[in-house]
């Protein structure tokens, strides 16, 4: 990331000053702030050159070519809505300010569209039979079954990958060597992947346990067996804004009853409620842990997610829901295959 403070200019600057600043920062644009340092306006290459065009020399104040209400962005807003602020708008570059109108950065589009490179561990299951996808996985793991023109565990991957995540661990136990083979240390796509042999399975958060060594960063889990496009900075920061120990993404199941539902006091029909939609929120396969939790998960024994977050609450630990409103399959079926494949050909 470039150094924005040499892109700050105090208000008795001149267009020289700003001409200089831009070409020193890189970043071009100048953000013009008076004697205590709150924002008055901003110069861009633009600016300088109608200015030049328009016959003024580069001793006039900088004030005279300024933008003086210029759109800026404010330390509250997350990255993602000030990316999506800025692409609307088509600004390129765009001051950050503190509730005091005091710049304190300056956003750039092109630094926004580059992920951040992220610490946090990324735990993908993928040790299951897929028993109910035979007998396509009598070859191969059901995460490796295609989705598109890749398997499915490779588009979880470049999912996460986009976020920049860079970490990841495979939790292997069925033909774990078509998944080895395939991915490798990861250096194919410029990260990081190790596995974790289940000897027996070990459930879904039983694998946990063969993590080798202590981070400091949110873990995220993952089944994989899912095609989503859920927003993982959006999770992580909600994760890590409401202080929690554990997060567990949930979707909205509906389910319609085929029949008339009657409600009842003794013998007497109270209403009658014809083919009535239940709804509920599920379990969608998808969590983010603090590390701390994984002492709570036994060594070497079979022990699930739901499990874990049962122990955590019964703790008084802070546990939470993150609906998922983006696109989100569970690959179950040979049904959920085809569609899972249609999906992906219409761009999901």
């Amino acid at each position: 990331m470039k150094d924005w403070k040499k892109a700050v200019l105090k208000d008795s600057a001149t267009m020289k000053d700003a001409m200089e600043a831009i070409d020193r920062s890189s970043l071009q644009i100048v953000a013009i702030v008076d004697g205590e340092n709150r924002l008055v306006g901003t110069v861009t290459d633009g600016d300088i050159r109608r200015g030049i065009l328009g016959g003024l020399t580069f001793t006039v104040p900088v004030r005279q070519i300024m933008r003086k209400k210029p759109k800026s962005a404010t330390v509250h807003q997350t990255r993602e809505d000030i990316l999506d602020f800025m692409k609307q708008k088509k600004i390129h570059q765009m001051p950050v300010l503190d509730d005091e109108s005091k710049i304190v950065g300056i956003e750039v589009l092109d630094e926004l569209l580059a992920p951040p490179s992220r610490e946090n561990w990324v735990v993908l299951m993928a040790g299951g039979l897929g028993t109910r996808l035979r007998p396509l996985t009598d070859a191969v793991p059901k995460p490796m079954i295609p989705i598109g023109q890749k398997p499915l565990l490779e588009n979880i991957l470049e999912n996460f990958i986009e976020y920049g995540f860079k970490n990841f661990f495979i939790s292997v136990h069925y033909k774990d060597h078509v998944i080895r083979n395939y991915f490798g240390d990861g250096s194919r796509w410029g990260v990081k992947i190790r596995y974790l042999s289940e000897g027996e399975r070990q459930g879904t958060a039983g694998a946990l346990s063969l993590l080798p060594k202590k981070t400091s960063e949110p873990i995220f889990v993952m089944n994989g067996d899912l095609l989503t496009k859920i927003n993982f900075a959006q999770l992580l920061h909600f994760h890590s804004e409401h202080k929690l120990a554990a997060t567990m993404c949930v979707r909205e199941y509906d389910f319609q009853v085929p029949y008339g539902v009657l409600t009842l006091e003794g013998h007497c029909i109270k209403s009658i409620d014809e083919k009535p939609t239940q709804k509920f929120f599920v379990n969608a396969g998808i969590y983010v842990l603090e590390p701390r939790v994984l002492k709570l998960i036994p060594k070497r024994k079979f022990y699930d997610m739901p499990q874990l977050f049962k122990d955590l609450m019964a703790k008084g630990d802070a546990t939470a829901a993150f609906p998922i409103r983006e696109y989100w399959i569970d690959i179950g079926h040979l049904r959920d295959l085809i569609r899972a494949n249609g999906d992906f050909e219409e761009g999901y």
